[in-house]
């Protein structure tokens, strides 16, 4: 079995596993209870709540632990909007979001009357700070990008754009899910107001994630006890939390060795793919670990189940949506609705976890493959 679906989720490390099973195994106090079992609970979520800060370089209580990248979504964009719809009624978010962002603003634009702006890319699928601030309005009270696309892989100007919402009212919020663990991210230094992230596309478990939040005025979402330093209710996840706090603190140790390792993973399978007819879906600037490959008059569901049945594993975009025929609304952005390239472009995404090898057979099986559709052709 060769696995190139890394942006979908990735593998839970042994090492993040064990914590969790040992946290099982021995702390099974509510965090909220004041005896002894409750207490010990509590200093494992402190402790797992720290690790993480230092990472990002935040202060500790500026992070909510969610059950993943979705809720943290959510919390930011409907938690703000609601709370300070005083300051304005305009959001602006991108047309090649993930579906977490976009329904959400969707959903606020629909239900509460708020006026959205999706932005598309420029015509050559770059990604430019102007494209953000031409779109300003004085009612703007949101902004909100990925750091990284999880289909293409493309990474926006972040810095650039958080720069420029320094003289505006508008506060920032980055989906950082495709990129934490990957790259050094600070808020802080940024400029980032929101920030969310998900433990299964970095190793760690699957349900849980976090949001960064400046010290800001925004609704709960959830509703109930006063977990999370009252801002999101219900007990929280110990083994989950402190798989997550794991995963990031290995992740975070290796950092430059495994984007430099996933970056020479890149580099062979693009020079072995020579001969292949093939284009790559790449706008600027990307992240080594996620590749939009296009086969020309190839049906990209075909080749899906044809890789699948020889046990590899890929995908053609966002695997929130894939169970849908719907085609790329990221390329869509891009190319416009009426082009082939949405029905012929296929994901392939790599983690660290990734061989030289399995990249080898993997190019043999799709150069097997695309042959034998052009013979009987």
């Amino acid at each position: 079995m060769i696995y190139l679906d890394n942006a979908a989720t990735t593998p839970v490390l042994p090492a993040v596993s064990q914590v969790m099973l040992e946290t099982l195994n021995t702390t099974f106090g509510n965090p909220s209870s004041i005896h002894s079992y409750g207490r010990s609970a509590g200093k494992i979520i402190r402790e797992a709540r720290k690790t993480i800060a230092t990472i990002l370089d935040v202060p500790a209580r500026n992070l909510i632990f969610t059950s993943g990248g979705s809720e943290a979504n959510n919390q930011a964009l409907i938690g703000y909007a609601l709370a300070n719809r005083a300051k304005g009624n305009h959001i602006i978010t991108t047309a090649i979001e993930h579906h977490a962002v976009l329904h959400t603003v969707l959903y606020l634009q629909d239900r509460h009357g708020f006026d959205v702006t999706l932005v598309k890319p420029n015509p050559d699928g770059s990604f430019t700070p102007d494209l953000i601030t031409n779109a300003l309005r004085d009612d703007t009270i949101l902004v909100s990008t990925m750091y990284a696309n999880n289909e293409t892989g493309q990474i926006l100007p972040i810095a650039e754009i958080a720069d420029r919402l320094k003289t505006h009212q508008a506060v920032f919020h980055v989906d950082a899910v495709q990129v934490m663990g990957k790259l050094p991210i600070h808020p802080v230094a940024l400029g980032i107001d929101f920030l969310s992230a998900s433990a299964h596309k970095f190793h760690g478990p699957k349900g849980v994630g976090f949001l960064y939040h400046g010290d800001l005025q925004f609704d709960n979402l959830i509703h109930g006890g006063d977990q999370e330093n009252s801002r999101r209710a219900g007990t929280e996840s110990i083994h989950n939390i402190v798989g997550m706090a794991k995963a990031l603190e290995v992740s975070a140790e290796q950092l430059d060795a495994n984007y430099n390792k996933v970056s020479a993973l890149k580099t062979q399978l693009l020079s072995e793919l020579d001969g292949l007819n093939y284009y790559v879906n790449e706008f600027g600037k990307t992240m080594p670990h996620v590749l939009n490959l296009g086969f020309p008059s190839f049906n990209q569901d075909l080749l899906l189940m044809k890789l699948d049945l020889q046990g590899v594993a890929i995908s053609t975009g966002s695997a929130c949506t894939a169970g849908a025929i719907e085609p790329s609304h990221v390329l869509e952005a891009v190319y416009g609705k009426a082009s082939v390239k949405l029905k012929e472009s296929v994901r392939i995404s790599l983690s660290d976890l990734t061989t030289s090898q399995e990249i080898t057979d993997f190019v043999h099986i799709l150069k097997t493959i695309i042959t034998q559709n052009s013979s009987h052709n």
